[in-house]
């Protein structure tokens, strides 16, 4: 039996991360093995994982020699930042600069980074559509990364630029989903006006960046979106009225009273629906389903993701 390729997952008992493992090692003839980087092997989750199968070791992204020893002998290796531990864009982009760099160093011929559009080539700084933050962001958690990818390019790395959606586990994570109000009734909030969301699973990242490891070097210098589906606001509260079995009604906010909402990171999140709900069109052309579904054949809809997670929503 030929000798299977380890792809090193950073943030490998995250979301991304996670299901990236999971999927290797849900395909054992794949010819790929998964080695988990967590920064504490001794937690719950990395534990979960090795008893799949996972190597599970240790690293820091912000320790450069741990990173090393974790990405040593890697033939792939899949680089996510995190930007919600410390809502700093530029303490991600030197976690990115780490990431590339370790590839390099380690001979890694193929990484798989995930990351998102510089918003700021769509709306510039001076543009006051929407408010500058932090004096040279508009939305910093997507900015970062999209100006991290020049360090991939700049370090020679052979990279595929994974352009990820809307996460619908933030309506576990970050209780966006529906909530009742003073009348009873279930409302679903989102600043988007009637424009389509670019929604997947997390878990579906994961398998989806499976699939590109698996197609070789055909994405090797491409970016390459993916989403499980592309609702509207009213779409999503029709499917969640169906699931939970009574009315969810779409209360369309402006992203300016998002961004007031008071709670960290409210001013990011209400440019980044902004930038989603002004820019439709760029979504609907970079984050496309049926490629997503050859990727991943498992890939979820909007409903079968809700069906399976609705008892983690608090309403």
């Amino acid at each position: 039996m030929p000798e299977r390729k380890t792809i090193a997952i950073v943030g490998a008992t995250g979301h991304q991360g996670g299901g990236l493992v999971r999927a290797i090692l849900e395909d054992p003839s794949g010819g790929f093995a998964a080695r988990a980087i967590t920064r504490d092997p001794s937690s719950e989750s990395a534990q979960a994982l090795a008893k799949l199968g996972a190597e599970v070791v240790a690293a820091d992204v912000e320790d450069a020699a741990s990173l090393r020893r974790a990405f040593d002998g890697a033939w792939g290796a899949f680089c996510v930042t995190f930007f919600w531990a410390h809502f700093s864009a530029e303490k991600e982009m030197a976690e990115a600069r780490r990431l590339a760099e370790t590839a390099r160093e380690c001979g890694v011929q193929h990484a798989v980074w995930s990351t998102l559009e510089d918003t700021r080539k769509f709306v510039p700084l001076s543009d006051d559509r929407m408010p500058t933050l932090l004096g040279k962001y508009k939305v910093p958690h997507l900015d970062g990364k999209g100006e991290a990818d020049a360090y991939f390019i700049e370090a020679g790395v052979p990279t595929t630029f994974l352009l990820t959606s809307f996460y619908w586990d933030n309506f576990v994570m970050f209780g966006m989903g529906p909530k009742r109000g003073e009348d009873g009734k279930l409302t679903l909030t989102f600043p988007i006006g009637d424009a389509k969301l670019a929604g997947i699973a997390s878990e579906d990242i994961g398998r989806c960046t499976y699939g590109i490891f698996k197609r070789g070097k055909e994405f090797v210098g491409q970016r390459v979106g993916i989403a499980g589906e592309l609702l509207t606001g009213s779409e999503m509260a029709a499917t969640c009225s169906k699931v939970f079995g009574e009315e969810v009604r779409y209360n369309a906010i402006d992203p300016a009273i998002y961004r007031g909402l008071g709670f960290p990171g409210a001013e990011d999140l209400g440019n980044m629906f902004q930038f989603f709900r002004d820019f439709e069109d760029h979504f609907a052309e970079t984050r496309n389903v049926e490629r997503s579904r050859e990727l991943n054949p498992k890939l979820q809809n909007f409903e079968q993701w809700l069906r399976a997670n609705k008892g983690q929503i608090t309403v």
